[in-house]
Formats: C-alpha cells, structure tokens, sequence
C-alpha cells in the first residue's frame, strides 16, 4: 500500500468522521455564544451573520437583572452543593461498607442499588410530589435537596465502592494500630487516598443536579425558587422570545461547569480509572 493510499485511508476512516462529529458537537455552543453577544436587531437580520458585526453585553444585563438569572443561579448553586456534600459523605461511607465488610445479601443489595437506575424518574413524580405537600416542602430547596440525594445515592456509593477497594488495607492496618478508631481511619486515611474518586464523584453529581429540569419543574411553584433550567425554560414566552437574553442565560449557565470540569480534569482521569480497575 502506497503513502498516498494510506494518507487517504487516514482521512476518510478517521480525520473526516472525527472533524464532523466536533462541528455538530460544538457549532450549537458556538451559535448560542454568537447570539448572546448579537444586538437584538443583529439576531434576527437576514441572511444570517454567523460571524456577528457588532458585540454588546446588554442581552447578559437583561438576563442577570431584568429576567432574575441571579436568584436562579444563587438557587441552583444551593441545591447543587448541599446535594454534592451529603452524596459525598454518604457514598463514601456506603462505598466503605460494601468494600470492607462482608455480610449476607451484599450481592443482592449491590444489585438492588443499580436497579434503582433503571427506574424512570417520571414514574416517581406524584408519589415525590404528594410527600413533599403532606411536608409543606414543595417549593423548598430542601424538597430537591433530598430527591437529588436520593437518586445521585445509589450509583455513586458503587463507584465509591470501586475507588476504596483500590485503597490497600495496610494503611488502614496501620493507622488503627497507632490508636485510630474506624471513623478516624476514613475521614485521616481513606478520604486524603481517594482525592481523585471524591473529585470525580463530586463532578458528576453537581452536573446533573444543575441541569436537571423534571423534578425541579414538578417540585417548584415559586418564581424566587426557580433553579437555571427553569427560569431558562420560563424566558420562552408564548408570543415573544428574548433570544438574546435567552442565550446569555444559557451561557450564564454553562460558565460553572466548564469551570468546574477544567478544575477537576486531572482528578476526572484518575478517579474513573480507580474505579475501572476497582
């Protein structure tokens, strides 16, 4: 086979496949960054500018102040960190148990804890909805604090439970010896080891709970209460949309977790592959 015939193969089998996949990946994030920073005029305009002639920041103005992106943002970022730190210490603690500890049924519990997600979400929202009333919590960010937990629980504790069986059990061996109770052992020995899997736990968890629409929708009824997927969903009138706000807020929103995944890339790499060989 001749240089030429090769360099070809290489184009059409992987450079051209792999070129239109990143251009219908990343032109919706491109065409939704354009239009935020389009005047109101410029987003309509025929024929189309897919480069924009003139730049403002007044779509984010309208979208932070006038729609009320701040107080969503301010609640989602309640609802997603409080979620994050109460997985964090109960999958760890859970991950600790079926790693560790041998008892009867810990096949069937394991296999109990995955089932759970293959439960549609949608199933669960008037059962969810009618406990949460009885509660006096609809519209309280602790109603889709506790939902969030209880969905992000169970797979996590699995993954936790792959990051702590790669834990060598002389280091807990060790610190018990010199006086450390088991409690002591997780929160001294285990967590400072498992870093990366906490990381990567952490992540996951926080980016679903801040793109999460369902049960946010169902278990919200107060605008001041309204997460970003919401107040987002609420900025498409029925005779009217701000489009340029509309995209501002989406970029508002994408801003965290983009943050957050080039913060945490590293640990991403090394947690999922603890968990792997776990």
């Amino acid at each position: 086979m001749s240089t030429f015939q090769r360099n070809m193969d290489r184009l059409f089998v992987f450079y051209l496949p792999m070129a239109i996949t990143v251009i219908f990946t990343l032109f919706p994030f491109y065409w939704t960054i354009n239009t935020a920073f389009k005047p109101e005029g410029d987003i309509v305009k025929s024929p189309l500018e897919y480069v924009p002639s003139s730049f403002t920041l007044e779509n984010f103005r309208v979208a932070w102040e006038g729609v009320g992106f701040s107080t969503y943002f301010q609640n989602s970022l309640l609802i997603a960190f409080c979620t994050v730190f109460f997985v964090l210490i109960f999958a760890t603690l859970v991950g600790y148990a079926l790693s560790r500890y041998r008892f009867k049924g810990k096949g069937a519990f394991m296999l109990l804890l995955l089932c759970t997600q293959f439960v549609p979400g949608a199933m669960l929202i008037i059962p969810l909805f009618l406990i949460f009333k009885s509660l006096g919590l609809i519209s309280n960010p602790l109603s889709l604090i506790i939902t969030y937990t209880t969905f992000q629980l169970p797979f996590n504790s699995i993954l936790m439970n792959g990051f702590i069986s790669n834990v060598p059990r002389e280091l807990e061996e060790a610190a018990m010896v010199d006086g450390c109770n088991r409690l002591q052992v997780i929160f001294k020995v285990i967590l400072p080891v498992l870093m990366p899997g906490i990381v990567a736990t952490g992540v996951f968890t926080f980016i679903h709970v801040w793109n999460e629409f369902l049960f946010a929708f169902m278990l919200t009824n107060q605008e001041e209460r309204f997460t970003l997927p919401i107040g987002l969903s609420y900025m498409m009138g029925e005779f009217n949309v701000n489009y340029g706000a509309l995209a501002a807020g989406s970029v508002i929103a994408l801003i965290p977790a983009i943050l957050m995944f080039a913060y945490a890339q590293k640990h991403l790499v090394n947690g999922l592959g603890g968990a792997v060989k776990g």
